[in-house]
């Protein structure tokens, strides 16, 4: 028996004990063959008369019975992540079979990645085994039948339906298939082999739906841990991945900033980009390219490189995982070779994704006018200071074919100079 997780204890016009359907139907299956059985020995006791092992069992199964129809009887909640646009649960069950068949129709043959993530979730979750096919098949072996239509109005858009024969996803294009797997994957996980008869018409609200990951500051993950976070980010429908990156990718020609942070190669880089394409998720490169470059300013080959090369005393030093009371954090933007060095930094880095965006950053660039741009920013003022660097580094990703973002922290502090970003720059909001 188990109670309501958010009930402390059996009392209340809830106190009524649940089992789970699975259990319930166990303990009856029991109880009823338990009932036809001759006992002998002593009649049992339950504080009343003396009655037999047999007509125990027969009260039992009627509670059983009695609490079958609680659990039935009570509306269905589904936990789904994201929460669908829609949901229309008709009353009934769905039992996932034996012998079925994962159908993928036409196009719908491109998801087999998503196919065979519900095959798994079949196997783990009901317990019984489907074959994924191509093509057509016998109708009575289908049991989840996926097609890809265009008729279905929204992008990404799908129509998950469970009926009492089969379970049939329509989507619009081959995301929405994967989302719709997604989805069915969701309800395995939750109610097993025994799914809730429904419709679900969903489509995401946001066409970009982005998580960023911190490698710089936090851990370095493994393969096998950013894997597994796709797959993760996959089944909540997330269509772009970011890992913030100060120092974290394996440069070739600057092993002294990495060389004791493990950091990522770009074979692995290029085998995280594959993984992430195959589940419609665009890895976007991400290399902050302005303040934040203090794990590059304490070397000497970059110091020169500095706003201020003798370093400032910053009040948050210790979330910058800096033991040294005074560093740099941003680059000089007056100094050419801060600009070469991103050039060669870009030219390096960005064929490792197929992605078209770039996130170079550029925020809390803190010592921005307290060094070698004084005079500058004294003369010029910081904002144009800045947004003549952020034009400088939209030049470099225009020459490796790329749309650029940046972080807006800065930028929102000069309004009257937004209107001179071009069109084609994303600026991201941190949300101070």
């Amino acid at each position: 028996w188990s109670y309501p997780p958010h009930s402390s204890s059996p009392k209340g016009d809830r106190a009524a004990p649940r089992a789970s359907a699975y259990a319930l139907h166990q303990a009856t299956f029991i109880l009823s063959r338990v009932e036809t059985l001759t006992f002998e020995g002593p009649p049992i006791h339950d504080g009343g008369p003396p009655s037999s092992a047999p007509a125990m069992c027969g009260k039992l199964a009627r509670i059983l019975t009695h609490c079958f129809r609680r659990v039935y009887n009570e509306p269905m909640k589904l936990h789904l992540a994201p929460v669908p646009q829609s949901i229309d649960v008709s009353g009934g069950i769905h039992t996932l079979g034996r012998g079925r068949v994962i159908m993928l129709h036409g196009e719908a043959r491109d998801e087999i990645i998503a196919a065979r993530r519900l095959q798994a979730a079949i196997d783990q979750y009901a317990g019984v085994r489907w074959e994924i096919r191509a093509g057509t098949s016998v109708a009575e072996s289908e049991g989840v039948v996926a097609t890809i239509d265009n008729r279905i109005d929204k992008r990404e858009g799908y129509h998950l339906t469970i009926g009492e024969e089969r379970i049939g996803i329509v989507a619009r294009d081959g995301a929405g298939l994967a989302h719709g797997f997604s989805t069915l994957v969701q309800l395995v996980r939750q109610c097993g082999r025994r799914l809730p008869r429904l419709h679900i018409e969903d489509h995401p609200d946001f066409a970009h739906r982005a998580v960023m990951l911190d490698i710089s500051r936090d851990k370095v993950p493994t393969m096998q841990t950013l894997f597994g976070l796709v797959d993760m980010l996959s089944e909540w429908k997330i269509n772009q991945f970011q890992l913030y990156m100060e120092h974290t990718f394996a440069y070739q020609r600057h092993r002294a900033v990495w060389k004791d942070a493990s950091p990522l190669t770009g074979e692995e880089v290029l085998a995280l980009d594959g993984y992430c394409r195959e589940q419609h998720i665009e890895l976007v490169p991400n290399q902050n390219s302005f303040g934040h470059m203090e794990r590059w300013l304490i070397h000497k080959p970059y110091a020169d490189l500095s706003e201020v090369p003798g370093g400032v005393a910053l009040p948050h030093a210790a979330m910058l995982l800096t033991k040294r009371r005074k560093f740099s954090t941003t680059l000089n933007p007056g100094d050419k070779r801060s600009l070469d060095l991103m050039r060669g930094l870009y030219a390096e880095l960005l064929p490792h994704f197929a992605c078209a965006n770039f996130n170079v950053g550029c925020d809390e660039t803190w010592e921005l006018g307290q060094g070698a741009s004084k005079k500058t920013v004294a003369e010029r003022g910081a904002g144009r200071v800045y947004l003549d660097w952020l034009m400088q580094l939209h030049a470099l990703c225009e020459e490796q074919g790329r749309r650029m973002m940046f972080w807006g922290d800065i930028i929102k502090q000069h309004p009257e100079l937004i209107g001179e970003i071009p069109r084609d720059v994303t600026a991201l909001e941190w949300g101070y």
